[in-house]
């Protein structure tokens, strides 16, 4: 029986060759985008959960509620204290993030960014790995380094890594063992591990750090079975307090939210976007919806023309659950076709996606993770494309057919006609939202920051010098570089520009000021030559000057910091004291854009205080990129030839901040696209459809006359009436999805007519011309050929 429905179900897909063709490529492109999308969703909303025991790993994070701060660090003696003192911690870690070091290997210098110092629990605590050593010897040795394997090939070839020697900061590393790389879906994406001890041997560090008031690890536990985390909490905030920490208390946050955390003051890992996990799930359906809406479209739309063959069918005897099955039989047997095409596609577009979110998924067809996806994306098709069409078409008689109505009474053309509204609603929308992402994307970079960010290179300072060799050294570096053509200016500072995260509170005092009035302050120190290189604008009072010593105690703050610290008047002249260092406000600075778009840029206070600087600003004159780079790399050479230069524009680091949005902004391009291309193939079809049923009256109208315009107007229009009525139904949708995501962002676009209006002039037009083949072909055929035969 089941053999002879496959042949039956083959002979009608091969008979209907063009609606198979239809159905199987619209729901292949619309599987292949489902399924690697939730490739990318499973990715970010498993993070971390592949270590042992993750559900009992959490991060320990610091609160402040007397300044509002949150921080993801902890003192470095807290983790130790905690293991002894509390016995529900069955591990602790910790890790600090420093300075990226350099790499001498054999002579060859190289800058690895991805370098973190952790203590002996760490490889306990998380899961690793460890292709070549183990961790038992780099516990035991403080100057020894555990590689993953891509840094060992880049560092060592096809050589084995274990047991060589990198020298780091002129001490020799001896590299202990190689683990395998993180899976994309870790927030540990490091390539070397160093021991903490190893950091610690410096004194001045450690007595520092050991010290509570200083929060500069990050500190992971495991608690036993059936711990309750928020006694816990209580416990660790009891340490910080007996050890002179008031104020401050210890949270657990679970290992597997950590990913989508949003309250901390700086992250120290890649942070994902809850929200735009939501989105793209609900993408996901959405593609496959619109797919599976071809298939109930086609088959519903076809039904009238197999009553005969159901009549036949049922006049000899056949029951109705035999032909329901039947017709299950007919959409399994596209799901197969389907489902190696979709397995193509997905091979086919992977490297390509992968570019696009910038992971590194393959294609394992024997792993569960995929086959879970793909099964739940057939499922999903099954109960959308099968079960309605075979009820329908297993339960109509005759008579029924013929006038047009199925088993739930209503008429057929109406739910075909609503299918392709609901199709065109889904593309319309996608549309919409890609202009407004883009728009949004154009107006971060295109919008003015309040200083010249253009051609404007950022190096720090080698971090192995002291304190008093950079203070001597940046004005030698910035004398020998504006003696090149190429630069136009220098200027030193303590932090990037384009995103300046350090702030204190507490830490100033002015006339007037509330004392219980304790507001963030971002704090930027930089030097007198900042005004010409950088070029933000002045409000009122000047810049610092070389030929006033009286400026190294005296501040310029920007608009903001007036309004929001209430500055009294005349501005100019008023005290101000910051960091203990008491001066008067010598300037007001326009306020300039130093944080994420995302975040309002609030007070900020400058300075010019060289024992803060630690990076240099070099700004290279129009079309001498070339020239300028080269003199900056052979006054660094000349300075600092045992350590790599690593510099960035601040173009770059700025692009950097929203990579993930315009990551998001071609994905949705790309989706929207193919969106429209499966709603276009089930109009495709329809008009098809439409097209041969209305042969006859079509000769007959041309035969009285109608032209081939006419005939076209005929049949497009109410196609495009139903384009139309999703533009109107999609507007409002897209426009509140829209304006929530823009709310998002600090500065941003408002959201406008034309955009929504645009959206739905390109889907008519996409329509009309998918409309306009079916219908010339039909209005130019010869009327004899429909009507001989009457």
């Amino acid at each position: 029986m089941l053999k002879n429905y496959f042949k039956i179900a083959w002979r009608n897909l091969w008979k209907n060759r063009t609606t198979s063709f239809i159905n199987i490529v619209g729901l292949s492109v619309g599987m292949a985008a489902a399924v690697l999308i939730m490739l990318w969703v499973q990715n970010e909303v498993n993070f971390d959960n592949y270590h042992k025991d993750s559900e009992r790993i959490y991060r320990l994070t610091t609160n402040v509620p007397e300044g509002g701060w949150i921080w993801d660090s902890t003192p470095l003696l807290l983790a130790d204290a905690a293991k002894k003192e509390i016995p529900d911690i069955e591990e602790a870690a910790k890790l600090r993030i420093g300075n990226f070091p350099a790499f001498n290997i054999n002579g060859n210098l190289f800058y690895e960014k991805k370098c973190v110092y952790v203590d002996s629990g760490w490889f306990n605590l998380f899961n690793y790995k460890f292709i070549e050593g183990n961790k038992t010897s780099f516990n035991q040795n403080p100057f020894s380094i555990i590689l993953t394997a891509t840094a060992a090939k880049k560092y060592f070839n096809n050589r084995s890594a274990v047991g060589a020697t990198i020298r780091i900061d002129s001490i020799n590393y001896q590299v202990l063992g190689v683990v395998a790389d993180a899976p994309s879906n870790s927030s540990f994406q490091y390539n070397a591990y160093i021991p903490i001890q190893a950091l610690l041997i410096n004194k001045e560090l450690r007595e520092n750090d050991e010290q509570w008031q200083n929060t500069n690890y990050i500190t992971f536990i495991k608690l036993a079975t059936k711990s309750n985390a928020v006694l816990t909490a209580q416990k660790l905030t009891g340490i910080l307090e007996k050890n002179g920490q008031e104020g401050a208390n210890i949270s657990l946050l679970p290992l597997h939210d950590m990913h989508f955390e949003t309250d901390l003051e700086n992250s120290s890992f890649v942070q994902g976007n809850q929200r735009t996990v939501y989105i793209f799930s609900v993408v996901a359906f959405l593609l496959l919806l619109i797919a599976c809406i071809n298939y109930v479209n086609l088959a519903t739309a076809k039904s009238s023309l197999r009553a005969k063959e159901v009549g036949i069918r049922k006049l000899v005897g056949a029951k109705r659950s035999t032909l329901f099955y039947q017709f299950i039989v007919e959409y399994v047997l596209i799901s197969i076709i389907s489902l190696v095409a979709t397995l193509s596609i997905i091979e086919l577009c992977l490297p390509i996606f992968n570019e696009l979110t910038d992971k590194q998924f393959t294609l394992p067809f024997l792993t569960v993770k995929l086959w879970q996806i793909i099964g739940i994306t057939l499922l999903a098709a099954l109960l959308l494309n099968s079960i309605y069409p075979a009820v329908l078409l297993s339960s109509f008689n005759p008579l029924n057919v013929f006038r047009g109505i199925n088993v739930l009474k209503i008429k057929d053309g109406y739910l075909r006609k609503g299918l392709v509204v609901l199709q065109f609603t889904v593309s319309v929308i996608l549309i919409t939202s890609t202009f407004i992402i883009y728009k949004q994307m154009d107006f971060i970079q295109q919008s003015n920051p309040g200083y010249n960010r253009s051609q404007v290179i950022s190096f720090y300072l080698p971090h192995t010098i002291s304190q008093e060799e950079r203070e001597r050294l940046i004005p030698t570096l910035k004398q020998a570089l504006l003696q090149q053509s190429a630069i136009e200016g220098v200027t030193a500072a303590n932090q990037p520009l384009v995103m300046i995260g350090s702030k204190c509170s507490g830490c100033a005092d002015w006339d007037g000021r509330d004392p219980i009035f304790q507001p963030k302050l971002a704090q930027l120190s930089t030097d007198e030559d900042f005004l010409k290189t950088m070029q933000p604008q002045m409000q009122k009072g000047r810049w610092f000057q070389k030929e006033m010593p009286t400026d190294k105690h005296n501040y310029i703050i920007n608009e903001t910091a007036v309004k929001e610290l209430n500055i009294k008047q005349p501005i100019i002249g008023q005290r101000f004291s910051f960091h203990g260092e008491t001066g008067q406000i010598i300037g007001v600075v326009k306020d300039f854009k130093y944080r994420n778009l995302r975040e309002r840029s609030g007070a900020l206070i400058i300075f010019n205080n060289s024992l803060w600087y630690n990076f240099l600003l070099v700004r290279i004159a129009p079309k001498n990129i070339t020239e300028g780079i080269a003199a900056i790399e052979d006054t660094w050479k000349k300075h600092f030839a045992d350590t790599p230069i690593e510099y960035n524009f601040l173009d770059d680091s700025f692009n950097e901040l929203y990579k993930d949005d315009q990551q998001a902004a071609r994905l949705i391009l790309v989706f929207a696209v193919i969106a429209v291309l499966i709603s276009c193939l089930g109009l495709f079809g329809l008009a098809m459809f439409t097209a041969e049923r209305r042969t006859k009256e079509i000769g007959i109208r041309k035969v009285l006359g109608a032209n081939v315009q006419s005939v076209v107007t005929l049949l497009s229009k109410d196609f495009l009436l139903l384009v139309g009525i999703a533009t109107l139904i999609a507007a409002p949708i897209a426009w509140y999805f829209m304006n929530q995501w823009l709310q998002g962002f600090a500065y941003r676009i408002p959201v406008q007519w034309w955009v929504f209006a645009i959206a739905g002039v390109l889907a008519l037009a996409i329509a009309l011309l998918t409309i306009s083949f079916q219908a010339i072909r039909a209005a130019v055929a010869n009327p004899v050929e429909s009507l001989k035969n009457e």
